[in-house]
């Protein structure tokens, strides 16, 4: 087992050495939330891509010294103590697995991986080597979700009863990357937006395990050449393999039960993106935010008229950061992203099958 790097003392700290893989529009991202923490113990010394011009343009524009084209080379660089992935999902796995081997902490985009067997694997590896394994979970992180599961967590809803989540588009098909490649993605919706809600949702319930699942997907217009304007263009229907829609039934321990509803296209009003949750005490909405119960026997809508402002991914970087630099416990780790995918897993499985299937522990 490889030797993880300790933290340097807070009055004088060792940058922590950051490789990137995958140099697409997430990657970006992720640099420009970090150079916003104004933190200054950590660099970006390396990047990796499989496109050798794409990481070059890369590395030139954000100032990035060393530039590779196999991921493999990075995870065994030991001048790199963290690795951050940001490639397509049927590379997470592999990439994140070779990382914490090595000794290298790892933050893998969401969702984790193709599968929770993938995604098991990648908790056990991290477990092994003793390096943190953090999901790019941030929706979680936002100030309303966040006083959300606090009042959760206080007890303000009771026992949490039934939650609805839904992550829809009235037609946002992508028309770049791979989102309409199964062999690539995973599947449509519900795995590349379904998850955020998903994990935010199990976040503001207290992260219950799942014991069974029920979903139904459906594919009717991304198959078929564009027939009306598209917010973001035409997408390529000759190589949509995934869902236009998808819709699941979970059960957890303890009762409670999630429906959740996700799109990339569906004759709706309008998009939706949004949880409810009822519980025995009260009920909430976290958008627009507010709990809703009964007090002095009297029906009561509470809305909060400030609850700060944090923006989700903004945190997930700093808070990477702090995990591995301040010993913070992580608040998205990678047992989390083994639950979501689990779920995920779930609806697809009996999609696929037409039943429910209970879910195995892992």
């Amino acid at each position: 087992m490889a030797t993880v790097r300790k933290s340097a003392p807070k009055n004088k700290r060792v940058p922590l050495r950051i490789g990137i893989i995958g140099t697409g529009g997430i990657a970006a991202s992720q640099i420009e939330k970090l150079r916003k923490s104004k933190r200054d113990d950590w660099k970006i010394t390396a990047a990796c891509d499989i496109d050798a011009q794409r990481v070059a343009a890369f590395a030139d524009k954000w100032d990035i010294e060393r530039r590779m084209t196999d991921w493999r080379k990075m995870a065994a660089d030991r001048d790199l103590d963290a690795i951050t992935i940001c490639t397509p999902n049927k590379m997470h796995c592999a990439p994140a697995v070779a990382c914490a081997q090595a000794g290298k902490h790892v933050m893998v985009e969401k969702p984790m991986a193709m599968s929770a067997r993938e995604a098991a694997e990648m908790c056990a590896a991290a477990k092994k080597a003793g390096t943190v394994m953090q999901i790019g979970f941030q929706q979680r992180f936002n100030a309303n979700a966040q006083f959300l599961r606090k009042a959760v967590a206080e007890g303000a809803l009771g026992k949490i009863l039934y939650v609805r989540a839904q992550a829809l588009r009235r037609l946002g098909i992508p028309s770049w990357g791979v989102f309409g490649r199964k062999d690539l993605n995973g599947g449509g919706p519900m795995i590349d937006i379904g998850v955020h809600i998903l994990e935010c949702s199990h976040y503001i319930m207290g992260r219950p395990r799942l014991t069974h699942a029920s979903g139904a997907t459906h594919t009717y217009i991304g198959n078929r050449k564009p027939e009306v304007a598209a917010p973001w263009g035409a997408w390529d229907h000759t190589t949509y393999t995934v869902e236009d829609l998808a819709t699941g039934y979970l059960r957890f321990e303890g009762g409670a039960t999630l429906t959740i509803e996700s799109s990339f296209a569906a004759h709706i009003e309008k998009d939706a993106w949004n949880i409810t949750i009822m519980g025995t005490k009260g009920g909430a909405c976290l958008d627009p935010l507010a709990i809703f119960t009964h007090r002095n026997g009297a029906q009561v809508n509470e809305t909060p008229s400030f609850v700060g402002y944090q923006d989700g991914f903004d945190f997930k970087m700093l808070h990477w950061l702090q995990v591995i630099q301040d010993g913070v416990k992580s608040d998205a780790p990678g047992e989390d992203g083994l639950a979501v995918q689990q779920m995920l897993d779930g609806v697809y499985e009996s999609a696929r099958l037409g039943r429910e299937v209970a879910i195995k522990r892992l």
